[in-house]
Formats: structure tokens, C-alpha cells, sequence
């Protein structure tokens, strides 16, 4: 997944499917790629951190599911939770990225 961070600028992800249930959950555990300061020099060698992304699906009627954006970093070394106040830094991220889910299938919704 290609991503960009102020502090790191343009990098890339490679997310790992940890969990999967169809229709009703879909987690990952990303691990530095290219351009990454922590990606492996030399090949795909590990460079998970323990830090888990989630989405979790609800039925909410005929016609719409209720997304729950989940991160779990209880895995993280206890200084990397720390830094990220137990993964509070993301909040303001995860609802951008609800809010940008919601408009897509809004949108998709609305040419049906």
C-alpha cells in the first residue's frame, strides 16, 4: 500500500491479513516496505512492530453496515505505545478514513 507521512514522506505498507471473516471482519498487520526507514535493506524479512488494523462490519438494515475502525497495538513494545498514547494518535486518521469510506459507498450507493 503505497502511504505518505509528513515525517517520512512517500513509503510503502505491506499489510499481512490476520484476521478474516467474510462479511463481518477483516484485520492486518503492516510491516515496513520500500522507501520505509525501518523496511528490511535486504529483502522481506520481517519488519512487523505488533500492531494490529481492523475493520469490523455490522448490519445496521437492508441497506447500509455500520464500519468500527479498530487498532490494537497491545502487541507494540511498551515504549511505542507510549509515543502513540496507546494508539490515541491515530484517532482523528481513523474517522478521516471512515468519513472517506462513507462518501465512496454513499456515492456508489447513489448511482445503483
Amino acid at each position: 500500500m503505497k502511504m505518505y507521512y509528513s515525517e517520512l514522506g512517500n513509503y510503502e505498507m505491506n499489510n499481512h491479513v490476520v484476521a478474516y471473516e467474510q462479511d463481518r471482519l477483516i484485520g492486518w498487520e503492516p510491516e515496513a516496505g520500500r522507501g520505509h526507514p525501518n523496511a528490511a535493506p535486504d529483502g522481506p524479512e520481517s519488519s512487523r512492530w505488533g500492531h494490529r488494523w481492523s475493520y469490523r462490519l455490522t448490519p445496521d438494515g437492508p441497506d447500509a453496515t455500520v464500519v468500527t475502525e479498530i487498532y490494537d497495538c497491545s502487541a507494540a513494545p511498551e515504549h511505542e505505545r507510549r509515543d502513540m498514547d496507546n494508539g490515541a494518535v491515530w484517532a482523528d486518521d481513523m474517522a478521516a478514513s471512515l468519513q472517506r469510506l462513507d462518501a465512496i459507498c454513499t456515492q456508489r450507493a447513489g448511482q445503483a
